[in-house]
């Protein structure tokens, strides 16, 4: 796939930046789709990440929201990869017990300066477990 200078990034360039970073290597985060200011990430269940009892820990959740919404923002801005997490809410809602996950991140708002998006975890079910309201501050582009 080509794009113009100004274009996002595509699923394999995403993958890419998981597979480079040590920071989001270590989670295993899969790019299951994307499309413009959207990215929904697959996570494996890993022993690792895990509360008593082969429940999913809550940062593993948090840290899926965060990557799945800095790639939706890549999936529309390429250049804005120094763009960096300002505030993040997360509800827990359901526990995912010794099993993978979904993350989608969805963009609301592209300002100038502050970027808006909601990203939600699912189980392969389609039952939500947590809900994340996000922005980012726009560095870059």
């Amino acid at each position: 796939m080509t794009h113009t200078p100004l274009s996002g990034l595509n699923k394999e360039e995403l993958q890419r930046i998981i597979d480079e970073k040590p920071f989001l290597h270590v989670y295993g985060f899969q790019v299951d789709s994307v499309s413009e200011g959207v990215c929904v990430l697959r996570v494996p269940f890993n022993h690792a990440f895990e509360r008593p009892g082969g429940v999913v820990s809550g940062p593993l959740y948090m840290a899926a929201a965060d990557a799945a919404m800095w790639f939706a923002i890549l999936t529309k801005l390429r250049d804005a990869e120094m763009s960096v997490t300002s505030e993040m809410t997360t509800a827990f809602l359901k526990g995912a017990k010794e099993e993978d996950f979904l993350c989608k991140a969805k963009l609301i708002k592209v300002g100038g300066r502050i970027i808006f998006g909601t990203a939600k975890c699912m189980n392969l079910h389609g039952e939500l477990l947590t809900h994340h309201t996000l922005s980012y501050i726009r560095r870059g582009g």
